[in-house]
């Protein structure tokens, strides 16, 4: 069973090259893109053929969306950080609003600038993470997209050695019916620099043209040198007419390691890829995905993580809570390369279901060509609330309904409290909470 590739009208080698010429690119960056919309043209839209039977593209109505042609940039804001972050950016439709940066980590050599600004202030920082393909996976035509044709791109390089105690806060406000963004963010950590980042994705509130849908398609592109530790939470409440479509990819030198906590609860459409590499010796990557459907959501995870260096970890864990009509697909590959000596992995894939009309599949599984591991293995399900941690809980004097959303906030949780500042834990909790379906009525008394 074979997909078609994806057709898309913003999609093309003339698109692609036209976009950079328009942007002033230079020659190696324009080629990237052309390579890039070659692929997105033959690339099946599923390349895997264990996940083909479960991608479903219905709800996504592309023709309808206009890409923003370019993306705009606001002068350097002058207004205060929030409070406990290092650094911030906040992206609205396709500009640029606001940017504002610590003294002290402006002074110790951050950037967090457009590709433009980087070309300019931080060349050799950009080609090194981006070229040549590396950082999206070639086999992925939904990476490739934002590789060809992307009108915004981030780069946030964190210099050798500095540690950054306070997060990195990007805010992402978009839902304009009928367009959409496709961005790129590129995050480069020096050999044992330190960083976190915080995403915050919602809607703009401007829904002109009420029943055309909206779209963001970013990326997260990461490289990170020998040593470097970066954080990575994120959390998606985009509009209910909005398809988001994102890759991370990150690659991992020797030592490096990286924490991911992400939680999607909006969207018509969630489709996310994760792409981990641990090239590097003692490399480590901790993973947790959450995604909360309810209406006719579409919630479409997977992840992928190569073992290549000696003695790399890895603990992955993606959960879906799943009412209504809305439908979940978890899927996810730890696979051991025969270099990988001492792999340390887990991958477990876990679906709850809060009523008999809501759909989840689960496919974890492993690729092994090393036998010296300490550890290879996976674990799913898919199925709703254990009956007995109701009864166990109703015992203690809380009533049924209210005993179901304990256990599935508490199922939820490993997520929320990785967030790294408190507010934003406390945002996901509410936002989580909405998302609860309303009880049931009573029947009447005969």
């Amino acid at each position: 069973m074979s997909v078609k590739p994806l057709d898309l009208a913003f999609v093309s080698e003339a698109i692609a090259s036209g976009l950079s010429r328009d942007l002033g690119e230079p020659d190696w960056l324009r080629e990237e893109r052309v390579s890039a919309a070659r692929l997105v043209a033959t690339l099946p839209a599923e390349s895997n053929l264990l996940y083909t039977p479960y991608l479903d593209l219905r709800a996504a109505r592309f023709g309808e969306i206009t890409v923003y042609p370019r993306a705009g940039v606001a002068p350097d804001s002058e207004e205060e950080l929030p409070d406990g972050v290092a650094a911030y950016l906040h992206v609205r439709e396709n500009a640029i609003v606001a940017r504002a940066v610590s003294p002290v980590a402006r002074d110790a050599g951050i950037f967090i600038g457009t590709f433009e600004e980087a070309l300019r202030d931080r060349p050799e920082a950009l080609r090194a993470a981006i070229e040549g393909g590396v950082s999206l996976p070639a086999d992925d035509a939904f990476g490739q997209v934002a590789r060809a044709v992307a009108t915004l791109g981030l780069l946030i390089h964190v210099p050798e050695g500095l540690s950054l105690e306070a997060p990195i806060l990007i805010r992402w406000d978009l839902g304009t019916a009928g367009r959409g963004l496709v961005s790129r963010t590129v995050v480069s950590l020096g050999r044992g620099a330190q960083a976190s980042i915080l995403e915050v994705q919602g809607d703009a509130d401007s829904r002109e043209g009420e029943g055309a849908q909206s779209l963001w398609w970013g990326t997260s592109e990461v490289l990170l040198a020998e040593g470097a530790s970066l954080s990575v939470a994120a959390e998606q409440d985009f509009d209910a007419s909005t398809l988001a479509m994102v890759n991370r990819h990150a690659r991992l030198g020797d030592g490096a390691s990286l924490q991911l906590a992400l939680a999607s609860v909006g969207s018509r459409m969630h489709k996310s890829r994760i792409d981990n590499l641990l090239i590097g010796n003692g490399s480590s990557v901790h993973q947790v995905e959450i995604g909360f459907g309810s209406g006719d959501q579409i919630f479409d995870l997977t992840s992928y993580t190569r073992h290549v260096g000696r003695d790399t970890t890895g603990d992955l864990l993606s959960k879906g809570v799943f009412s209504d009509r809305a439908r979940g697909f978890i899927k996810g590959l730890i696979d051991i390369q025969r270099s990988a000596v001492g792999t340390d992995s887990f991958l477990g894939e876990f679906g709850m279901l809060l009523n008999k009309k809501a759909r989840s599949v689960t496919i974890p599984s492993l690729e092994i060509d090393q036998p010296d591991c300490k550890r290879a293995a996976h674990s799913s399900s898919v199925g709703p609330i254990d009956e007995g941690q109701i009864f166990y809980l109703q015992s203690r004097g809380l009533d049924r309904e209210t005993a179901r959303k304990f256990i599935v906030m508490g199922f939820l949780e490993p997520v929320v409290a990785r967030i790294p500042l408190a507010e934003s834990q406390d945002r996901l909790r509410d936002l989580l909470e909405r998302k609860w379906p309303a009880p049931l009525p009573l029947a009447p008394a005969a």
